[in-house]
């Protein structure tokens, strides 16, 4: 019986990752591309009063001067960028109709009862306020939230905009998806975005999504 013959898969045969640090330490991460990507398509709607999860990097470096104040938020004490701390899934303490954006990058999977977040989210959104969310599918598993706070979610683009939409008007939800089966593999190696070409990153598979992210805004009766 003949023998088939293995596939090549060079660097990536193997059974442990080329690096578990998702690409920091060797330069731009491959899904940071992809928010800061997002983020810059929306750059205009970072303005008035911004409140970023965090720490406030892309506020300062996308609103400039359109925005007038800047907030952070953090789930507990101990960062000293946090100007508010705050679960966003028992947060009655927040004011409402607060924010004309709020940033909220890759948060959303370390929070169990995300529909109350985004409930929250919704919440101290200005009407006509803008909240521009990132969430990971394709990704391995942060060790150090998965032990601080717990890695609950990864979410596709059809269950991203279902659950925005369960708080705002399901016109007001755009969502867009990020990747292809080669950023994909890369990302799951750490290997950073400037060892693959702008057209290998920028290329869209849509059964290969690595980076979800939402547009929601609040309407101006809601």
């Amino acid at each position: 019986m003949r023998r088939k013959q293995q596939a090549r898969f060079g660097s990536f045969r193997r059974l442990q990752p080329i690096t578990h640090s998702f690409g920091f330490d060797g330069g731009l991460c491959i899904d940071r591309y992809y928010i800061e990507s997002f983020l810059s398509q929306h750059a205009e709607d970072i303005r008035g009063h911004v409140l970023e999860i965090g720490d406030d990097a892309y506020t300062c470096s996308l609103g400039g001067e359109r925005v007038a104040k800047s907030d952070v938020l953090h789930a507990k004490e101990g960062n000293s960028k946090a100007t508010i701390v705050a679960d966003l899934t028992r947060a009655d303490h927040l004011p409402s109709n607060t924010f004309d954006c709020i940033i909220c990058t890759q948060t959303l999977q370390y929070i169990y009862d995300v529909q109350a977040a985004v409930r929250t989210l919704y919440r101290i959104l200005k009407p006509d306020g803008v909240v521009l969310a990132t969430f990971p599918n394709i990704a391995h598993i942060s060790r150090y939230d998965m032990e601080h706070w717990g890695e609950y979610w990864r979410f596709t683009s059809m269950g991203a905009e279902r659950l925005f939409s369960t708080a705002f008007s399901p016109s007001n939800v755009k969502v867009q998806a990020y990747g292809n089966v080669l950023t994909a593999m890369a990302f799951l190696h750490g290997l950073p975005a400037d060892r693959l070409t702008k057209e290998e990153l920028d290329y869209r598979d849509r059964d290969y999504e690595v980076l979800v992210a939402v547009r929601g805004v609040r309407g101006l009766g809601g």
